[in-house]
Parts: structure tokens; sequence; C-alpha cells
């Protein structure tokens, strides 16, 4: 079953940019990883400190192999407030019929 992490968090807006950068790393080994779907970590246009966050992994397992190796970001901020989610998969198409 697949999996998808997803949401948002918020950082001091100042911090934002560098927050996303920090993280770069984290995106750019993830998609190499065996399993990785999709990874991004980036800056919303609209809201000056929030972040989004959306993760699509082909299980649960895969998922769990990359957090035990998974790099840590070369910067980080206070995350002040955010909603994250993990949904499990149990179907999918197109979006639109």
């Amino acid at each position: 079953m697949t999996v998808i992490v997803a949401g948002k968090v918020y950082v001091d807006p100042e911090e934002r940019d560098k927050y996303v950068a920090g993280h770069q790393v984290i995106v750019e080994k993830a998609r190499a990883h065996a399993g990785c779907l999709d990874l991004v970590i980036s800056a919303d246009t609209l809201e000056a400190g929030r972040v989004n966050i959306f993760e699509y992994w082909e299980s649960e397992e895969v998922l769990n192999a990359w957090r035990a190796i998974s790099p840590r970001p070369t910067y980080s901020a206070e995350i002040l407030t955010g909603e994250v989610f993990k949904h499990q998969v149990s179907h999918s198409g197109p979006p639109f019929d």
C-alpha cells in the first residue's frame, strides 16, 4: 500500500528560505532512494512562513527504511506550528474522469 506524507509547517518568515534550502539534501537523496515516488519540501507562494511538505512512497516499509538512513538537514529552524499527516493509500487513479 502506498504512503503519502503531506502537510505544512510554519517557521519564522525570515528563516523559511534557509529552512527549505537546508532540507534540499534530504529531497535529493530521497528522490534517489528506491521506493520514493516523489518528495518535495518547498516554500509556499502565498504565506511567508509556510513550508509545504509532500512525500510519496511505495510502502510503509520503504518509508521506514528511508527514515532510518535519511541525512539531517544542513539548516533547521524552529517549527512554530504545522499539520503534517501520513496517509495510507488503498486506491489511486486519474484525477479527472
